[in-house]
């Protein structure tokens, strides 16, 4: 078994631990609302992780072509959307530790779209920004293998889960193994890895936590690449979990604690949906007066923070 090469650090032992103390704390909580949440994700998972690779359809448009309703918008886009409903359809038949499941459902997410769907690549990729080369990937001989390897790592060693999921994340993204979708199929498989980790990653999926958070991530992608460590990326990733448990901490107490836990919350998913939205904005749209807002923000600041001038910014999640 080769060990791919990361370093753990103190501050990813300290975020496992509370990591693992929120999944406990709130579990009962979060299954209270698994049914209705499950759908909800769904949505949201597709519609972000999609959103990254440059689909340009809304949440809404998503959440109409998973009810069978009718989309004006290019054919590709909504295959696109088609495809990940199928794919993650089957998110728990999925083996994480299945290569033929990891093609199968690559074959599912890029159906029509590329020539070889549910194939390891047989050329070579590498990704660019703009004209410029940030990654090259290994060469398409050498992509069974190193698949091989990452998963025999993967069922095998006794790191911790979380770190597991993290470190497979990044190697999949280095190694590259498709011709097209290893983006979307890497955040796949790490939400996947999670999911059997602990039942409640089903709603708190990685392809939200990346959208809500692009830049850094492949920040943290090329600080790992550079290093030749991927012990960055893993940091990076535990504090995106770490943040969203808390985000959604809070956005289910407000849901069962009354009507004021109830109302920031609805600020909190505002913000989300809406970056950048003012307070005039806010309480317009939810009709909430704004000194009574105002204590709604103060309350989410660990969350939220103003970007802008005073006159013309506005509130994002951190």
């Amino acid at each position: 078994m080769k060990k791919p090469p990361f370093t753990v650090s103190a501050k990813a032992i300290s975020m496992i631990a509370e990591i693992s103390a929120l999944l406990e704390r709130h579990s009962i909580l979060m299954e209270k609302y698994s049914l209705r949440l499950r759908k909800s994700n769904k949505i949201k998972t597709i519609h972000s992780s999609l959103a990254i690779e440059g689909n340009n359809l809304s949440e809404k448009q998503v959440s109409d072509i998973l009810n069978g309703k009718k989309v004006v918008a290019p054919l590709r886009e909504i295959l696109e959307v088609k495809n990940a409903i199928k794919a993650y359809d089957s998110f728990q038949k999925y083996d994480p530790f299945s290569i033929s499941d990891l093609l199968k459902a690559h074959s599912e997410m890029m159906k029509s779209l590329v020539s070889e769907a549910g194939k390891f690549r047989s050329g070579g990729v590498g990704v660019f920004d703009d004209d410029k080369a940030v990654h090259i990937a290994p060469p398409a001989e050498m992509v069974s293998e190193l698949i091989e390897n990452l998963f025999d790592w993967l069922k095998n060693s006794e790191d911790h889960p979380l770190i597991k999921s993290c470190v497979f994340h990044y190697e999949f993204e280095f190694i590259h193994p498709f011709a097209d979708g290893n983006g979307r199929m890497g955040r796949l498989w790490q939400s996947l890895i999670l999911s059997k980790f602990n039942p409640l990653f089903q709603y708190l999926p990685v392809e939200t936590m990346v959208y809500n958070n692009q830049q850094n991530y492949y920040e943290a992608i090329n600080d790992s690449s550079a290093k030749n460590d991927s012990g960055i990326f893993v940091d990076f990733m535990l504090g995106e979990i770490l943040k969203t448990l808390k985000l959604h901490q809070t956005s289910q107490s407000g849901r069962v604690n009354g009507r004021l836990n109830g109302r920031v919350n609805d600020v909190l998913e505002f913000i989300r949906t809406n970056q950048g939205a003012n307070t005039n904005d806010i309480a317009k749209a939810l009709n909430i007066p704004v000194r009574t807002l105002s204590r709604y923000l103060k309350s989410l600041s660990e969350f939220i923070e103003f970007r802008g001038a005073p006159k013309n910014g506005g509130y994002f999640l951190k």
